[in-house]
């Protein structure tokens, strides 16, 4: 057994520990019985070794002081070296995140706006930034610590040195969305290519994901091995001696390293192959490759342990050790196939299979085209990437090479657009207990490529651990309400069994921020939200129904439910639009419309249908949830009087109107409902949301207030 193996083990147990997790313990006394077991000893006690090194690593990094800290909440101006992520200063030695992401290129750049702390996850399915930020510390980088948000750029100059440079060789004479591919194939830079789109609501990201093509994007092993490649096939032809053919490409790595930044992934694929060059240009032969995965995480894991966490970090790993079975796994594929076509079908299976698990509770869908895109896509990267490094080292006078790499750029877009337009599998979140189903399936897939167990075996495992999995949804379907966070908005779930309805998904005023597409829908796959029978627009304001859109466009709907179809108003209009484009029905409710499911029913109380107000929150969809004696009431921004004058009757639970507004919920409407608990869905604001007047009441009333700002997504359970 190679050494790293049980080192790395406990590494990762010691980082565990530090953190808390209970089950690091299992994996660091797992490392040393796995030394035990091939009776060496001393492997053990390096095992336990590196147990203390990764514990100690973890605390070096997560107890270094936050020297920004004290500016949290202020108004400030920064300046530094923007990377196209991390905005990194000088004095003090920090790097800060920018919010919005500022549309220039990296650079040196001054920029002003008020620090705040990073969020955590607020919703399911959603985006953990401060975790995120955690793991991208390291022993000798400092930990991101900070957002500057409402950042406005002040001056910027753009990167020079090398980096400048090949930036410029990769963009020379190309549009815009070819040269932010190429952005993203060479140097891993997606915020050009986020910005970019084939169509409205079809950006250019999204394809790529529904395709399966999210990984060409992420800098890895891939551009590692092609480039390399090239360079040993270029200077074999010179003739020069091994130590020279791999020894020259071994230590361009480390510049490459350098040129692209440090990531997961990147770094994982240049660590592998140095040591694959260098015990070529040596002689020592072929390297054992869970050893050589082992020592890479091991040099990764020391020197950024929370990496552990890091999404990229455990998707990089769990390829690697599935593409080292494509061996095995294409010797089983038909012999009349080509090998070359047998090894590029296992491999792609393999990733896949072995990231499966991340991939669907990550990011709450799994391509189902994966593989065909996959095959027809990596004889244009086999080309792409070489050109465009070279493209690349040529700086400005790379313009006829792009001539080209624009030609596979669009071979490459064409696949991606073609192939993201296949449906996807929607995924929830994938529990402990799916986590373990999946080890268990996965060991008996290795063990049928090993030749140790049969066919039957292993299908008849598949099926016992997904019936064993399913069996909890069928039994015991969820039956709740969630306000989700979705800012200064407002989007709220209801959920029994043969209904599910949709109430406003949130929207960003004054911004391009697509909180429909970036949060509602992956809250909704996070909860196994796979359609909605109804979806109610309440009224034409943009924070409760510009979400509507994405959500349309990405679930199956049943009906869309709307108040006033207010004429001209350009929110409303993109609705109506995409729902027409969907085929969704829409139906203009009124008071006294009514649907029921599982004990529940859901009742229209506004509009009335007969007269409409100039004022958009006056006409807002308000409806009544009962279930037996429980009942609460989802008002959008209805004002005072109106709500108090619809007959709510006596709720359990008040979804306050309009953020908690002064102008809603009033004295005469709680003293007639009459609620124990209020939620309020409110989000940073100059609005003066919550209302002090309207906290006052609610407090009066003896109502235990809830607020989506302090305590992110709500879940109610609903008798």
């Amino acid at each position: 057994m190679a050494w790293p193996i049980p080192t790395v083990l406990g590494v990762i147990g010691g980082i565990l520990l530090s953190l808390g997790v209970w089950w690091g313990g299992v994996a660091l006394l797992g490392g040393a019985l796995l030394a035990l077991s091939d009776v060496r000893p001393l492997l053990a006690v390096l095992a336990l070794a590196g147990g203390a090194a990764g514990f100690g690593s973890a605390r070096l990094v997560s107890a270094r002081p936050d020297v920004l800290r004290p500016w949290l909440g202020a108004q400030v101006t920064l300046e530094g070296e923007w990377d196209g992520q991390f905005l990194t200063l000088r004095e003090p030695r920090a790097r800060v995140v920018l919010a919005p992401k500022p549309a220039v290129r990296p650079g040196h750049l001054r920029v002003s706006g008020r620090l705040v702390a990073p969020d955590s996850r607020r919703t399911p399915g959603g985006f953990d930034q401060a975790a995120w930020l955690r793991a991208q510390g390291g022993v000798f980088l400092p930990t991101p610590t900070a957002v500057l948000v409402a950042a406005r750029v002040r001056s910027s100059a753009r990167e020079g040195g090398l980096r400048g440079w090949f930036r410029q060789g990769l963009t020379a004479g190309l549009p815009p969305r070819q040269a932010a591919l190429m952005q993203a194939i060479e140097l891993g830079d997606r915020n050009d290519i986020g910005r970019e789109d084939f169509e409205e609501g079809y950006a250019v990201r999204d394809a790529f994901a529904r395709s399966g093509l999210a990984h060409l994007m992420a800098l890895s092993g891939q551009n590692v091995a092609l480039i390399t490649g090239v360079l040993v096939w270029l200077i074999g032809r010179v003739g020069w001696p091994p130590g020279v053919r791999y020894g020259v490409p071994a230590f361009l790595l480390i510049f490459y390293l350098l040129l692209v930044g440090l990531s997961p992934s990147i770094t994982r694929a240049v660590i592998m192959g140095f040591v694959v060059l260098v015990a070529l240009a040596i002689g020592r032969g072929k390297v054992d490759p869970y050893g050589l995965t082992a020592l890479a995480a091991l040099v990764c894991l020391l020197l950024f342990p929370l990496w552990l966490l890091d999404i990229g970090f455990q998707l990089s790993f769990l390829a690697v050790l599935g593409l080292t079975l494509a061996g095995r796994a294409a010797d089983r594929l038909p012999a009349a196939l080509p090998y070359w076509l047998r090894t590029a079908v296992a491999a792609t299976v393999l990733a896949e299979l072995a990231t499966l698990p991340v991939i669907a509770g990550t990011f709450g869908q799994l391509p189902l085209v994966g593989l065909p895109a996959n095959l027809l896509a990596a004889p244009v990267m086999a080309v792409l990437v070489p050109t465009g490094f070279l493209a690349g080292l040529l700086g400005p006078l790379a313009a006829p090479l792009n001539l080209l790499n624009r030609v596979l750029a669009d071979a490459l877009l064409g696949i991606a657009w073609a192939a993201g337009q296949f449906p996807v599998l929607p995924w929830g979140t994938v529990s402990p207990a799916g986590v373990i189903a999946y080890a268990v399936c996965a060991g008996a897939g290795v063990l049928w490529l090993r030749g140790r167990v049969r066919a039957p075996a292993v299908l008849g495992t598949v099926l016992a651990c997904a019936l064993l999995t399913a069996l909890p949804g069928r039994l015991h379907p969820p039956r709740d309400l969630v306000f989700l966070d979705v800012g200064q908005g407002d989007s709220t779930l209801l959920r029994v069994p043969g209904l599910t309805m949709l109430v406003d998904a949130g929207g960003s005023v004054n911004s391009d921020y697509d909180v429909g597409g970036r949060t509602v829908v992956p809250a909704l796959r996070a909860l196994g939200v796979r359609k909605l029978d109804v979806v109610v627009a309440t009224h034409a304001d943009t924070d409760h129904i510009e979400g509507l859109t994405s959500v349309l466009r990405s679930l199956p709907v049943g009906e869309l439910w709307i108040g006033h179809r207010k004429a001209g108003d350009p929110v409303l209009d993109a609705v109506l639009a995409t729902a027409q484009a969907r085929r969704v029905p829409v139906r203009q409710v009124t008071r006294g419309d009514r649907i029921s499911a599982a004990g529940l029913s859901v009742t229209v109380l506004w509009p009335p249908g007969n007269v409409w107000s100039t004022a958009d929150n006056d006409n807002s969809v308000a409806v009544k949830v009962e279930s037996g004696a429980w009942s609460t009431a989802l008002l959008g921004d209805l004002a005072d009087p109106a709500e108090s004058m619809i007959g709510v009757g006596n709720l359990d639970v008040l979804k306050a109107a309009h953020h908690g507004s002064r102008f809603s919920t009033g004295a005469a409407l709680l003293a007639q409902a009459t609620p124990q608990h209020a939620v309020i869905s409110v989000g940073r604001n100059t609005y003066g949301h919550p209302n002090a007047d309207v906290l006052g009441r609610l407090q009066a009333a003896g109502t235990k207030v809830w607020r989506t700002d302090e305590v992110g997504t709500i879940t109610w359970p609903v008798p």
